[in-house]
């Protein structure tokens, strides 16, 4: 799958440093994966789970939230936000249109 944005996953990294080996081994698993549907997702991620119109990946032992919007057509994965489970927990994330 072809991850869009990784941008967003350099800019996290910057101010949340402990994310980044976590962040990086999800990148590298997700670009190379050829996902269907979550039942596939969930294969190599136990605990993803689709919420609204995303896919959310406990990154680091649950510590942050990864929130993507998965695109198994176009196998594109568009990063939508990355939050701390405290941040992710407030809920305003799912203001997001495409939510």
């Amino acid at each position: 799958m072809r991850v869009i944005s990784r941008r967003i996953l350099r800019d996290f990294c910057t101010s949340h440093a402990d994310s980044c080996d976590a962040l990086y081994n999800w990148y590298k698993i997700a670009s190379k994966a050829h996902w269907q549907n979550l039942t596939d997702v969930q294969k190599t991620y136990k605990t993803a789970e689709a919420v609204g119109n995303f896919t959310v990946f406990n990154i680091k032992g649950n510590r942050y939230r990864l929130i993507v919007d998965l695109v198994y057509t176009s196998q594109r994965i568009y990063i939508k936000h990355i939050l701390t489970h405290a941040e992710y927990d407030k809920g305003k994330w799912k203001n997001d249109p495409y939510f």
